[in-house]
């Protein structure tokens, strides 16, 4: 119980940097960390404790087995994510260009 407090703590501390941080560079990390939260939350919904893992040979009966389920949505959550994060860098960098800063209330002013 306590792994998932820890998870949804973890997760809080990204909404805050997304939600309360004026840098762009700042908003990335919360992303990144919420998105490190969220996998870790579905790495531990398929851990079983003393759990086997899903490989199987002929004719072999295993009881306790942990779910690969979870553990496929966070390889493909992790592909996703790095992807998601290079877009966002490369807008980052463009508005940088642009605007010479980070900080979105200023870019919010220089409108134009």
């Amino acid at each position: 119980m306590t792994e998932y407090i820890l998870c949804l703590a973890l997760f809080c501390i990204g909404l805050y940097c997304v939600l309360r941080k004026r840098n762009i560079i700042k908003i990335i990390i919360g992303l990144g960390i919420m998105e490190y939260a969220v996998n870790l939350f579905f790495v531990l919904v398929g851990y079983k404790t003393g759990g086997r893992a899903p490989i199987l040979a002929k004719d072999q009966v295993v009881s306790n087995m942990v779910d690969p389920i979870p553990q496929a949505l966070v390889l493909t959550s992790i592909v996703i994510g790095l992807a998601v994060t290079a877009l966002i860098v490369a807008i980052a960098i463009r508005l940088f260009e642009r605007y010479g800063t980070f900080d979105i209330t200023k870019i919010r002013r220089l409108k134009g």
